[in-house]
């Protein structure tokens, strides 16, 4: 009997939910649910179309720009011109036939040059190269706004190769001396100039080395070597940093063909200070001077003086009238010290020497047959070189 009951009981409890299967898949209303509730739809913004970026930031956003150093700078960068007359030369013609026919070879030939220029004042101080204005007998500068001025040249120094002009004018665009001493190799450098005559040119590059000398261009030699281009007309132009400070003159390049194959070479604005404040107060650069001819201490010249390394400069000569020979200097003293400073070699101790005050008194650290001896030295006036006529 319970076993008849338990399967009515199963076979109904089947059927029933069988029915609610079938129910629940096709009719789910019968069942009184209703669908999940669905969240209303965000109303739908209107599109924005980016705003375009301001000037500022788009110029900020430029990659290496050096708008602003250039804006600063070349308004004080100038064109030099000069010309000078040049005798024709040949064969000497016979006084009667120069009577009767003239002189075949003609007068002499007006030579025009080019160059460039840096406004130091305000008041017309123009700093260039003395290349560019040696032997000239007219100068004419032009400005980068379109003035010309005639120049005239108050002094040079040839042994630096700077030269000092001057303009008649008032409120000029002056540069601003940067520090050459804080470069580094690899600092970004602008030239600034007027190669070729084709107006006003930037170049871009960076700084090679430092403290280039032996390189025979000048007496003084100290240059800033860099990769931007320079070419004929450079001359005398400004080498500038990234803020549009003035860091060296452009002077010279290194090149078999005359142009530009990135190796230039521009006079520190240290030096060019220096040069710049004595040509304004006197017309002429004063340098310190002692009357020596020195060489490098190599390790053979160690050997057979028999030093310990080979520090110092030994002295080939000595002008028994200059200012070392009155103070007791000799033929074969190695000069390793003065005024406390070393010696590295026979380059840096004419420039320590230059820089000296003349009429001051130097002490100067010297060996002498194994033994080491201090000489005090009276600075003498360094010679000024005779210019070429």
């Amino acid at each position: 009997m319970l076993r008849r009951l338990w399967l009515i009981f199963a076979q109904a409890t089947t059927i029933g939910l069988a029915a609610l299967f079938i129910v629940s898949t096709l009719r789910p209303e019968w069942l009184g649910r209703l669908p999940a509730a669905v969240p209303p739809a965000a109303p739908a913004l209107p599109a924005v179309k980016p705003a375009a970026p301001s000037l500022e930031v788009a110029r900020s956003a430029a990659l290496a720009s050096y708008a602003g150093a250039v804006a600063a700078a070349a308004p004080a960068v100038v064109n030099v011109y000069t010309t000078k007359e040049v005798q024709r030369r040949g064969a000497p013609v016979d006084p009667l036939y120069r009577y009767f026919f003239g002189d075949p070879r003609g007068g002499p030939e007006r030579v025009a040059s080019l160059g460039s220029g840096v406004i130091a004042t305000a008041d017309g101080y123009i700093l260039t190269n003395n290349h560019v204005v040696q032997a000239a007998d007219e100068i004419a500068v032009a400005l980068a706004d379109g003035r010309q001025f005639d120049a005239r040249l108050v002094g040079a120094d040839p042994e630096s190769d700077l030269a000092l002009l001057k303009v008649e004018a008032k409120g000029l665009p002056v540069i601003t001396f940067g520090r050459a001493d804080a470069l580094r190799v690899g600092d970004i450098v602008l030239a600034i100039g007027n190669p070729f005559d084709v107006g006003q040119t930037v170049t871009m590059g960076i700084v090679s080395a430092l403290g280039r000398s032996n390189l025979g261009i000048n007496t003084f030699e100290n240059f800033i070597q860099t990769d931007a281009a320079i070419n004929q007309g450079n001359s005398g132009g400004a080498l500038v940093d990234t803020s549009g400070h003035l860091v060296g003159i452009n002077t010279a390049i290194f090149s078999r063909t005359g142009g530009s194959i990135g190796i230039g070479f521009a006079i520190p604005s240290t030096l060019v200070r220096q040069v710049m404040d004595q040509l304004i107060r006197t017309g002429r650069v004063s340098r310190g001077y002692f009357g020596v001819e020195p060489e490098d201490v190599t390790p053979e010249v160690a050997d057979l003086l028999k030093l310990a390394r080979p520090d110092g400069v030994v002295l080939k000569g000595v002008q028994r009238t200059s200012p070392a020979g009155k103070a007791g200097l000799e033929p074969g003293d190695v000069i390793v010290t003065i005024n406390g400073e070393k010696v590295a070699n026979s380059r840096g101790m004419l420039d320590q020497i230059a820089q000296l005050p003349p009429g001051s008194s130097a002490t100067v650290r010297v060996l002498r047959s194994g033994k080491e001896l201090e000489v005090p030295v009276t600075v003498g006036e360094r010679p000024t070189p005779r210019l070429p006529q």
